[in-house]
């Protein structure tokens, strides 16, 4: 769980809001499967991925990511055969569309969009924020789901310690024949399992030293709106209304069967195309003016700073 101070200014505004932004992001990012909004939201959640976790996001995304983009999309044409240009047969004489391979190529940008999305959202919505928000309305579900989120992430930093520790006795997992390295693989995966239950027996007697499930009992949170949470929750809501109206009322058209068409991309298209962007782009821009006013404010505390024969 981490803490306020180590977030990132998108992740130090108030948890409705990043709530409703990914909830809305992650949406429209699998139920608008329109080729520029793929592009735009997979752009965005790259680009917000890399800031928030740096280089593990670069490893993720070049590693497993686009590997798994261009696996899904090289699959879907030999299972689809759906589309009226055929660009040439199988062996076993099942045609190969050019509409397959561009909805190979968008269900793959979505399903990896969606992953890159998720990533951004278990990097700012800790499971404190998620109690906060729905302990109160489902607090059994909102326990689960908040301890769901984070037992991979100390799984697998308890495996890394645990390999560790084995390495240090001459244990190690990579060395030896292919026995000795599953027997000591399985000799880790025993001593995980033991660590989870005994980790759940002291999370239950913790729980129930503290009165989880009685009745009166509060929750304490730090979470408070102001006058900012105000200002982004209402851009999030305007930029997500505004596609789905827009979209509703037959903006953005797009299909991929029979024929591969877009619609003409005339005012309303663009105003669409411009406001989804923004929605998508929304933490970056928080980012960039967070830093432009941490700037200015070194900048009015030291106003030396920089110039030539001046020392701080």
């Amino acid at each position: 769980m981490s803490s306020r101070s180590g977030e990132t200014p998108f992740g130090r505004y108030h948890p409705a809001v990043s709530f409703l932004y990914f909830l809305l992001v992650m949406l429209y990012s699998v139920l608008l499967l329109h080729p520029i909004c793929l592009g735009i939201s997979f752009l965005s959640a790259f680009a917000y991925s890399l800031r928030l976790n740096g280089r593990k996001a670069w490893r993720f995304n070049l590693l497993f990511l686009l590997p798994m983009l261009l696996v899904c999309a090289l699959m879907n044409p030999a299972f689809n055969h759906e589309g009226a240009t055929i660009l040439f047969y199988l062996p076993n004489d099942n045609p190969v569309t050019a509409e397959s391979i561009y909805y190979g190529l968008a269900s793959a940008t979505m399903l990896a969009t969606a992953v890159c999305w998720f990533s951004c959202f278990n990097a700012v919505m800790s499971s404190d924020k998620f109690i906060y928000l729905f302990g109160r309305l489902i607090p059994g579900l909102s326990l689960v789901l908040s301890m769901a989120l984070r037992m991979i992430p100390r799984f697998k930093e308890q495996a890394g310690v645990i390999a560790n520790a084995q390495r240090c006795l001459g244990r190690d997992i990579s060395t030896g024949n292919a026995f000795q390295r599953m027997k000591q693989g399985f000799r880790i995966f025993s001593m995980l399992l033991t660590w989870a239950l005994e980790n759940a027996i002291e999370t239950a007697d913790s729980m129930r030293s503290r009165g989880y499930g009685l009745r009166g009992r509060t929750a304490f949170a730090l979470y408070r709106w102001e006058r900012r949470d105000k200002l982004a929750m209402a851009a999030v809501l305007f930029c997500g209304l505004s596609v789905l109206i827009g979209r509703l009322c037959g903006g953005l058209y797009y299909r991929y069967f029979p024929s591969f068409r877009l619609g003409e991309m005339g005012f309303c298209d663009l105003s669409l195309l411009l406001i989804f962007a923004l929605l998508c782009t929304l933490p970056l821009w928080i980012e960039a003016l967070d830093a432009r006013a941490w700037k200015h404010s070194l900048q009015q505390a030291f106003p030396e700073k920089g110039k030539p024969g001046t020392q701080l």
